[in-house]
């Protein structure tokens, strides 16, 4: 957290917290809702600014009972999960897992597949969704201790399903975040949020916005 932020906060610590402003999209964007319509589902309004985008990201944190927050001074700024709390990427140059606001994946916990083929990990930072764009390469590097690949098991799955005791890894030892294996379970999308133990969708039924402005 920006040392800025914390300032902010003992300087003003009982400022109302904010929702309905702020939403994460499945392939890690951060969506702006002027009109306060986050938790109603709307979509938002994309920022581009790279100097909010890393404020927003360095000041991006959980809470104990699963709800995320990015912290706006001394304001708490509560964030719609379309899929999760952090977006995975994969960087085959650097043979990193990288999630939407920089951090990098030291370990991953636990595998989930859900009814859509989306990759979801436990990881050191938090629950995750690997990017769908990078779904594929992720799905070639994982494999099960008896050599089969993620995508074969996939498509095993999908032509005949069951339940399987399965850990994976990555073999060749590329990815250090991948080096210990992590067991791989089946799951339907709506008991992600519970399993993953996050909040997709936290705050009052009505929206209340930010009395301060991102700086």
């Amino acid at each position: 957290m920006d040392q800025s932020v914390l300032d902010a906060i003992k300087r003003w610590p009982d400022v109302p917290a904010a929702y309905g402003w702020l939403s994460l999209t499945a392939r890690g964007e951060w969506r702006l809702h002027p009109l306060g319509d986050a938790q109603l589902g709307g979509p938002g309004q994309g920022i581009t600014n790279t100097q909010i985008l890393g404020f927003i990201g360095r000041n991006y944190l959980g809470e104990p009972d699963g709800a995320w927050y990015f912290q706006n001074g001394p304001q708490k700024v509560y964030v719609r999960l379309d899929a999760a709390p952090l977006i995975v990427h994969v960087d085959p140059s650097t043979h990193a897992l990288t999630t939407h606001n920089g951090q990098t994946v030291q370990h991953v916990s636990a595998w989930y597949v859900d009814e859509t083929g989306q990759l979801y990990a436990q990881t050191d930072c938090g629950a995750a969704r690997i990017d769908d764009r990078d779904l594929f390469a992720m799905a070639e590097l994982l494999h099960s201790r008896d050599g089969r690949a993620l995508l074969d098991l996939l498509d095993e799955q999908t032509a005949t399903p069951t339940a399987t005791d399965i850990t994976l890894t990555d073999p060749q030892q590329h990815f250090s975040a991948l080096q210990k294996p992590a067991a791989l379970a089946w799951i339907t999308s709506t008991k992600i949020p519970k399993t993953l133990r996050f909040v997709s969708n936290p705050g009052p039924s009505i929206p209340i916005s930010p009395t301060l402005p991102v700086k």
